[in-house]
C-alpha cells in the first residue's frame, strides 16, 4: 500500500485538459464547458502559457450582465479569473486537501517548470482516499 504522504498532484490530477483561450468568445467557451461536462477549465495565452481560469460561475456573472444590458458576452479574457492558485506537479495530494479544505476553490491548475500539464479538483483528491482505503 502506497503511504498517504507520498502521492503527489501528478498521481491524482487529470492530465488531459478541456483549455480555453483568451481570444475565444465567451458563448463558445461555454459551450465547449456544457459539451465536456467540466465546471470550469485553464485558459491559456497565445504561446499556451496559463493565463487564468473560467468556471461556470465567471460564465454565469457575465451572462446575466449581458442579457440585463443587451450586450454580447464578449471574450474569455473579459470574464475568466487571472489571479490562479496553482500547485506544482509534485506538490503532496496532503497539502492540496488542505488548501481545498481552507479554501472555495474547486480545482488547481498543475503546472511543472511553468509549464500546465494538468488539473486537480476536489473530487480527485477524494477519489484518491477512496482508492487508498
Amino acid at each position: 500500500m502506497t503511504p498517504v504522504a507520498s502521492l503527489r498532484a501528478r498521481d491524482f490530477m487529470t492530465p488531459h485538459l478541456v483549455t480555453l483561450t483568451t481570444d475565444m468568445p465567451l458563448l463558445d467557451a461555454i459551450q465547449l464547458l456544457v459539451e465536456k461536462q467540466v465546471s470550469g477549465a485553464p485558459v491559456v495565452d497565445a504561446q499556451g502559457t496559463l493565463a487564468g481560469i473560467l468556471t461556470e460561475r465567471d460564465c454565469l456573472a457575465q451572462v446575466v450582465v449581458a442579457v440585463y444590458h443587451g450586450e454580447a458576452c464578449g471574450r474569455v479574457a473579459e470574464v475568466m479569473t487571472s489571479d490562479v492558485r496553482t500547485v506544482e506537479a509534485d506538490t503532496s495530494l496532503m497539502d492540496i486537501a488542505e488548501s481545498f479544505a481552507k479554501s472555495k476553490y474547486r480545482r488547481f491548475p498543475v503546472l511543472d517548470h511553468n509549464r500546465l500539464v494538468g488539473i486537480i479538483s476536489r473530487r480527485d483528491v477524494l477519489r484518491a482516499v477512496l482508492e487508498l482505503a
